[in-house]
């Protein structure tokens, strides 16, 4: 059967980097399931179980060698996938199989696999977290000055800048990186624990010997390079972690989303786009159009990780006592699309962020057209200090944006405001033109954006020195 005959993910097809589809991928998977066994083994030959030097060398030389077919018709016989496998790496290391799994449950191999490669994957996401963060910084330093209009409700607000908007964007994902080094920093290993969490097989295995049990679960612990054990479990770890996990991602996903749509925005607007391709074809109809495809994709990739949190909150909540077994077909599809859908919007946000292309006359024609109301007040306070009733002088003010105003909403026309007042002899000892240059609005932001840059993206840039040189490359 050929691959174009089934339904195949999408996010691996098109959209998720290689490494985060073969970080979940079946033949990572079952190789970190047998370094687990592995790993138990030597921890026990440790504690004195009797387990042979020659046994752990032929689990060695044959951990790589994995026949998905066997197995396959193994688990089809048994109907357990951990088993399935476990059958399978015997029957090619004879020697070793009756030492294999020793007091352990699924749990063990499938929870700690879980959690490795979580972590791995967390680490992941992390390096494109500083790659985004790392070419927004960039962007903002490049356009720290440039005035463009501000906007509340998607309304004309106050004048703002280029750089500090795009700071803004960065932000969001500066706090998203802490939140996943702060789960790096937290995960924990779900360890050497039995049945329903009790360790009571591997306290039997090790003649009662409660600091011996101890010892055991640290090495396996350590064996993979974590520094802490769930201090308690049932038969899983909780399922809580998961749900911290995709909710985590989710708040990267709310990020990813409100960079995707305000690009999106700022393209029909025509002030910044994203990158297009020369020979790209934004429309099969309208062959005009630039269509911000890669943002769109974003945001509905982003949507998608967003509504995924919800499943594995619900599935935390459904555990019953030690564990059932409703979590395992939900986690199955949750934790990896909720991996590889965050891992492919932030790909996007590198590539756009990487190659975003400014239109300053459009921005600055945006501007001006807006301008005049946002600099009355800074006029009438200049015309006040030449003389004038203030009082006055706000009436006159009113009285003119209304005409202005007016004439822009039922006629179509520029805004003449700035006319009107130069041609109002209240007006006449005040320049004007001095007053209104729109970087005399722009406030601290272009110093906002250079401290922004020095406090908060510096120390990541240095955590992270080859994170911003992680392609940006996109295959469709």
């Amino acid at each position: 059967m050929s691959v174009h005959d089934v339904y195949q993910s999408p996010l691996v097809e098109r959209y998720a980097s290689k490494h985060m589809c073969e970080l979940f991928g079946s033949t990572h998977r079952i190789r970190t399931w047998r370094r687990l066994w592995l790993a138990l083994a030597k921890a026990q030959k440790r504690s004195g179980l009797k387990i042979s030097a020659t046994q752990i060398r032929q689990l060695e030389r044959t951990i790589d060698n994995i026949d998905f077919k066997r197995a396959a018709r193994h688990e089809k016989r048994l109907r357990h996938d951990v088993m399935a496998h476990l059958h399978t790496w015997g029957d090619i290391a004879p020697s070793a199989k009756g030492i294999l799994h020793l007091g352990a449950t699924s749990a063990y191999i499938v929870d700690n696999a879980d959690l490795i490669i979580m972590r791995d994957a967390l680490q992941h996401i992390a390096e494109w977290l500083a790659s985004a963060v790392d070419k927004l910084a960039t962007f903002a330093k490049q356009h720290r000055a440039l005035p463009t209009l501000g906007l509340t409700h998607f309304q004309p607000a106050q004048v703002t800048t280029v750089g500090k908007r795009a700071a803004l964007w960065c932000y969001d994902f500066v706090r998203d990186l802490g939140e996943i080094e702060h789960l790096l920093d937290t995960l924990k290993f779900r360890g050497v624990k039995g049945t329903t969490g009790t360790q009571a097989s591997f306290l039997a295995l090790l003649n009662d010997d409660h600091q011996a049990v101890v010892k055991l679960e640290s090495d396996v612990a350590k064996q993979f390079d974590f520094q802490q054990v769930e201090p308690i479990t049932g038969q899983t770890y909780s399922r809580k972690v998961d749900a911290q996990v995709v909710s985590t991602l989710g708040n990267i996903a709310v990020s990813v989303h409100k960079f995707s749509n305000d690009m999106r925005l700022l393209a029909n607007m025509k002030e910044i786009e994203e990158p297009f391709e020369t020979s790209q074809i934004g429309s099969s109809a309208m062959a005009y159009k630039r269509n911000p495809m890669r943002c769109e994709r974003a945001t509905a990739l982003a949507r998608f990780v967003i509504a995924l949190g919800q499943s594995a909150l619900q599935t935390a909540a459904e555990q019953w006592f030690e564990r059932t077994l409703d979590d395992s077909a939900n986690k199955r599809l949750t934790v990896p699309e909720a991996f590889l859908a965050t891992d492919a919007s932030l790909r996007i946000v590198c590539n756009v962020s990487d190659g975003m292309v400014v239109y300053p006359k459009v921005i600055e024609r945006r501007l001006q057209a807006e301008l005049p109301f946002m600099a009355t007040e800074n006029i009438m306070m200049a015309a006040a200090a030449k003389g004038g009733d203030r009082q006055d002088l706000h009436e006159r003010i009113r009285k003119h944006a209304h005409a202005a105003a007016a004439r822009i909403k039922m006629e179509g026309k520029d805004n003449d405001l700035l006319d009107r007042l130069r041609n109002d002899s209240a007006f006449a000892a005040v320049d004007i033109n001095r007053v209104v240059k729109p970087k005399a609005f722009i406030g601290r932001a272009p110093q906002q954006v250079d401290e922004f840059i020095k406090a908060h993206v510096a120390p990541i840039r240095r955590r992270y020195k080859k994170a911003s040189g992680k392609t940006n490359e996109l295959s469709v």
